[in-house]
């Protein structure tokens, strides 16, 4: 029985969903072996593997989105393939090559085409790859065998209730990353450090956590999972940290923002600027443009607003229609950030 005929892409949320095949690749004696389709779910990993003892683990998160056409187009492989190899280099990892890595997604995603949502659902299919260590050790060093597989599943629109915006917290008990820590690479720990902070947000009714810089609590770091950016008359205002994972979907947004005729400002932004924004949001993978309602610092009692018709601003608006018709294959991707399935 085929998947479109059993699945309601409509009611699709961004959870995970069983799919025919992942792929894996495994590190051994210094190299990598030729990529393998598997169709279990379940890893069998030795008790003392270093990815479950010292956090040796890095994952990345990119899309393939099927276009009016039919085809398939996977978004900005190459960049999800470096970012990997940059998160390996932090914390010490055997790093796949760009050419395996790309191999790999396209491999995992042809497999199992019949789970790429149709073009009209606004569903895509999210691309996992994960790296962890896995032999058995007990003193801490850096693993000497590796597991680098990729598993997808089928994920409806970010927002069930259309593009709208969402409150957002500023917590300032609890940080999210140290500035010479992990915060630039996509690992486990960076997640898990956040996970207390955005609980405490989610019981209060905000949609994510806002963190400030670790060092001085002085300048806007990132939202959780996703960049920040503000939007002031014609500029689009972004954060430099050394603790900010850097975002695809921010750097994608930058240039179409540039190519909009917007100033595009990276630079540190003191807690006060928010004052002066006119919008502002959260980008990533998952919604592309989260748009923020109003932020309430909680520490300072105060509150920023952005949105007082709980629409989105148009310059947010204009930049996700945009990246979202590069995405599914509505307008020409003359940057080469697609890629399609042949």
């Amino acid at each position: 029985m085929s998947a479109m005929n059993t699945i309601d892409w409509s009611t699709l949320s961004f959870g995970y969903m069983k799919t025919d095949y992942n792929v894996r690749s495994y590190y051994r004696d210094g190299k990598w072996s030729a990529p393998e389709l598997e169709t279990s779910e379940y890893l069998n990993l030795h008790m003392a593997a270093t990815c479950l003892h010292y956090g040796q683990e890095a994952f990345e998160g990119l899309k393939a989105f099927r276009g009016k056409d039919g085809k398939v187009r996977i978004f900005r492989m190459r960049e999800n393939a470096l970012r990997l190899q940059s998160s390996c280099g932090g914390i010490m990892m055997a790093q796949p090559s760009v050419e395996l890595f790309e191999e790999m997604v396209k491999l995992v995603v042809k497999k199992n085409e019949r789970f790429v949502p149709p073009y009209e659902s606004g569903a895509s299919l999210y691309i996992r790859p994960l790296i962890i260590g896995t032999n058995a050790q007990v003193g801490v060093r850096p693993a000497i065998e590796y597991t680098f597989l990729i598993f997808v599943t089928p994920v409806g629109p970010y927002f069930k209730e259309g593009f709208k915006p969402t409150p957002m917290v500023i917590i300032r008990e609890y940080d999210r990353a140290a500035p010479l820590g992990t915060g630039t690479f996509k690992v486990g720990g960076n997640y898990a450090a956040s996970l207390k902070a955005g609980q405490i947000a989610h019981e209060k009714g905000y949609s994510a956590v806002l963190y400030l810089d670790a060092r001085e609590k002085r300048y806007i770091d990132e939202c959780g999972p996703a960049n920040f950016f503000g939007i002031r008359g014609n500029s689009y205002i972004t954060p430099k940290s050394e603790s900010i994972l850097p975002s695809i979907t921010n750097k994608s947004l930058i240039q179409l923002a540039e190519e909009m005729g917007l100033t595009v400002e990276r630079r540190p932004i003191p807690v006060e600027e928010l004052s002066t924004f006119e919008e502002a949001g959260a980008c990533g993978t998952a919604a592309v443009i989260s748009p923020i309602s109003r932020i309430d610092d909680l520490g300072e009692n105060r509150t920023y607003e952005f949105s007082k018709d709980g629409k989105a601003g148009p310059i947010s608006e204009r930049l996700y229609n945009k990246l979202r018709a590069i995405q599914y294959g509505d307008e020409p991707d003359k940057y080469g950030w697609v890629t399609i399935v042949e």
